[in-house]
């Protein structure tokens, strides 16, 4: 691959250089390299080249701008970047230790761990951002839909728009026997969660998984199924599927190309919801924790550059990931939401600045409440197939998340002065305050799944499990 040959090249450069500097430096004086305020090199490093994964959206920036603007270098690090296929051959590259690490969807550690899926207990020490994705429908949905959909003074839909409005349309093609099709990105995916969750709320079911079936078709009035995000728009296009949830640029893409609409974002399904984690294997953490750190470091740094001085650095951000080694879509494209806006129905660009969150409201620190979440998401739908106690989300949560490596990385850049302690939530228990910013005004409580799940009207709880393609109480 081109862009990893050009990194490891970069790389051995670095590296021959790095190594000049610090010979010089220790004999100049090797009491002056001791005194140096760099806390990285008092971090003796276990292992300094490594490769890592992402998938080509806009969320995988930490990343790349790690890597741009030299803070995984500043750790001592030599860093190879390089783009999956898929989100099953990332997962696989880093279990098989092709990869040292990766930008992955939240619930692929999870999945991992407990065993849905392959077997792997991977970690994640750093939380990548906050919302991201969003829901597109093609034109003749659309058309569809806003037939039902409120308008206001200014002729434009009123937002959100719920799943209620889809519903008539699902009716109709269920009537005239076909089945209604949407695309999401993997099985254990935020996408496929938020769109569940946004058609659940407006009467649609998206289906149920089992152990001897895991298609998530059964019972569905809307048929999910994965399909890679770059291929979304042209999947639609196709008419393959007649809608989609994925992260950006690909629902922009569907206004740029004019095959779609964006409906809603995932802000407005659950305000400020967790994203994209850096997916590590438990056993790199334990056999390198100073590498670990120093890559903790490097993209606490790089989450900052992105969200300071109100998005500053956001076109420049966008000029980075427009490049054909990290996400590859017209600039023009990527800042439609990169840069605070977010555009709907083609010419209804509206102001929407927390569309994606890389470092304020502590988005990067991993909560346990944020595990727990995918957790309940994962029985809700199936794919844990028994009721489990609340003490086992909390057990899953805690041996998956690991705030205690990402606010170890804290305190040492905070003595470097590179960041601030209020950036930190220092003292939290790793739960979140019950959040009730949902689109159907749900309040969830991390520390309370099982009375969670009961909360909705579509979707497994108690000792339910799906039998035979049927709900039934164990």
């Amino acid at each position: 691959m081109l862009f990893s040959n050009k990194l490891n090249i970069e790389s051995g450069i670095k590296k021959l250089m790095h190594t000049l500097a610090v010979t010089a430096i220790t004999a100049i004086s090797a009491t002056a390299f001791v005194t140096t305020n760099s806390m990285a090199a008092e971090l003796e490093l276990e292992k300094e080249e490594l490769k890592f994964g992402f998938i080509k959206l806009t969320d995988m920036a930490p990343l790349a701008i790690a890597y741009e603007k030299g803070y995984f270098e500043d750790e001592g690090l030599f860093v190879t970047i390089e783009p999956q296929a898929n989100w099953k051959v990332l997962l696989d590259r880093v279990i098989d230790g092709q990869l040292d690490g990766a930008h992955m969807l939240a619930g692929q550690p999870l999945a991992a761990t407990i065993g849905f899926g392959t077997k792997a207990h991977i970690i994640t020490p750093f939380s990548m951002d906050l919302n991201g994705n969003g829901i597109t429908v093609s034109n003749a949905v659309w058309a569809e839909m806003k037939k039902h959909i409120p308008m206001g003074e200014d002729g434009k839909p009123v937002h959100p728009i719920k799943a209620d409005y889809l519903k008539p349309v699902v009716d109709k093609y269920k009537a005239e026997g076909k089945p209604f099709k949407m695309g999401m990105v993997f099985p254990v995916s935020t996408h496929n969660y938020e769109l569940r969750y946004w058609l659940a709320a407006g009467g649609i079911h998206p289906g149920y998984y089992s152990k001897t079936d895991i298609s998530g078709q059964i019972n569905a009035d809307a048929q999910l199924s994965v399909t890679p995000p770059p291929q979304m728009p042209a999947t639609m296009e196709a008419g393959t599927i007649y809608g989609y949830c994925v992260g950006e640029p690909w629902n922009q893409q569907a206004v740029f190309k004019g095959i779609g609409v964006p409906v809603i974002t995932d802000y407005e399904i659950w305000k400020n919801n967790p994203e994209k984690v850096f997916g590590i294997r438990a056993d790199f953490a334990e056999k390198y924790p100073n590498t670990t750190l120093a890559i903790v470091k490097a993209l606490i740094r790089a989450a900052k550059w992105l969200d300071e001085n109100d998005n500053a650095n956001r076109m420049e951000a966008v000029k980075i990931l427009a490049k054909p080694a990290y996400v590859g879509a017209d600039e023009k494209v990527i800042a439609n939401s990169m840069t605070g806006t977010f555009e709907y129905e083609k010419g209804d660009k509206r102001e929407v600045p927390d569309f994606n969150v890389f470092y304020r409201y502590f988005a990067t620190y991993p909560y346990y409440s944020d595990a727990v979440w995918y957790l309940s998401q994962m029985r809700r739908w199936g794919q844990i197939t028994e009721q489990k106690d609340d003490s086992w989300y909390d057990e899953i949560a805690k041996k998956v998340y690991k705030p205690s490596i990402y606010m170890k990385a804290a305190e040492l850049l905070i003595a470097e002065g590179k960041v601030k302690k209020e950036e930190f939530p220092f003292g939290t228990d790793g739960y979140r305050e019950p959040q009730s910013e949902f689109i159907d005004k749900v309040t969830f409580d991390g520390r309370k799944p099982n009375e969670y799940l009961k909360s909705f009207t579509i979707g497994l709880k108690g000792a339910q499990q799906v039998l035979d393609g049927k709900v039934a109480e164990k």
